[in-house]
């Protein structure tokens, strides 16, 4: 057990000599930096608008900066470990703001639903850039995160797997459609060393997962399955303790539903309409986190959460205060990777290679050995 509490600390790779083993030896990558550039302007460009397109969405401004007061900064999980950057802002006034940088923008977006004037059915995506500093920095973690982050209306109706599942099909179809349409710019992507995404991915509960590899921690767990069963994945219900007494991983309490009780497909209960979709990663050989996504949660499941998580001093918040107070639609929304998505369809072996941010010097040292040009 012990093995698994460690499993749900971090990304999973704790040390710089791990890193180098399991970067590739004879990696080189197919496009140069100049070409890396222009690819990068044409998938993100092609994302953006499928999703638009396939999700109703419309683009919008989104906070670098947001008021500590306010609660709408993203704690990412819910043992308060992973803590935002602070400092005081507004020069010559008492008492100053305490502005915090975003770790996500998931909460902003839901009430930005109410300032844009969403219907049902409409929502919005932004091109959200975040700092997280408590990450381990290896090669698809980073202190710097770039997301689409997407939120859209919904009625108490859609709250329900089906339409969690649709969302998902979407969101892949665009995904899909990006390596095909990168693929036509520059044919030697389509490489036959690495094969392409599936047109479908698959769904499995986090429970049937732990049914599968009783005995494997999550993260193999997931390895275990993008590798040898299904390629793409997205995993249901994660945040809720399943049969072993532990969480397919940790979710901060006040935005994605995660104790909603719903059942598998072969109808075994379970709870939580949220997920992740991931995928095998050719390049690197291991699996490749996509997306973290759900069906937000209502007043009565955020007050539940609040409980089981031991935050209900939270409620007392204005983001908190809109959900219970029925100020801000229900929604449901995600964050796609930006950089975990391009350095995908692009074959990179390193974030690195498609975004400019701070790394250690012993893992820029380990990347030039192993011919992967990190950008500087």
């Amino acid at each position: 057990m012990a093995d698994k509490k460690a499993d749900l600390a971090g990304p999973g790779i704790s040390t710089y000599p791990e890193v180098e083993k399991i970067l590739p030896n004879d990696y080189k990558s197919i496009l140069d930096p100049k070409e890396t550039q222009i690819a990068l302007s044409a998938v993100k460009r092609y994302i953006e608008d499928g999703l638009c397109k396939e999700l109703h969405l419309f683009r919008v401004e989104v906070p670098l900066i947001v008021d500590r007061e306010s609660g709408v900064n993203d704690y990412l999980d819910r043992d308060g470990s992973r803590t935002p950057i602070e400092f005081p802002c507004g020069l010559g006034i008492e008492p100053r703001i305490t502005g915090q940088v975003v770790q996500a923008a998931t909460k902003w977006k839901r009430s930005a639903l109410k300032q844009f004037n969403c219907k049902v059915g409409e929502g919005i995506v932004t091109d959200m850039r975040a700092v997280r500093k408590d990450y381990f920095l290896d090669h698809d973690h980073s202190s710097y995160v770039d997301q689409w982050d997407w939120e859209k209306v919904i009625t108490s109706e859609d709250r329900n797997l089906n339409y969690l599942k649709d969302t998902v099909r979407k969101i892949w179809k665009v995904i899909k459609g990006a390596e095909v349409f990168i693929q036509k710019e520059f044919p030697k992507l389509k490489d036959p060393r690495f094969p392409n995404l599936p047109d479908e991915l698959v769904f499995v509960h986090a429970e049937e997962m732990l049914d599968r590899f009783p005995d494997l921690p999550r993260k193999q767990r997931e390895t275990k399955y993008v590798k040898d069963i299904a390629p793409a994945i997205f995993i249901i219900g994660i945040g809720w303790v399943l049969q072993d007494g532990y969480p397919h991983e940790m979710r901060a309490a006040d935005y994605d539903d995660w104790v909603t009780p719903t059942v598998t497909d072969k109808g075994k209960p379970a709870h939580g309409l949220n997920g992740d979709i991931l995928v095998w990663n050719p390049v690197t050989k291991r699996r490749h986190e996509l997306t973290s996504m759900g069906i937000r949660v209502t007043k009565e499941t955020l007050k539940q959460q609040l409980q089981l998580s031991g935050q209900l001093d939270f409620l007392k918040l204005p983001y908190h205060q809109a959900i219970l107070n029925d100020q801000i639609p229900l929604s449901i929304g995600g964050g796609i990777g930006q950089s975990r998505t391009t350095m995908l369809l692009l074959r990179k072996a390193h974030l690195g290679e498609v975004s400019v941010t701070v790394w250690p010097k012993q893992l820029k040292d380990i990347c030039r050995k192993k011919n992967i040009n990190v950008l500087e």
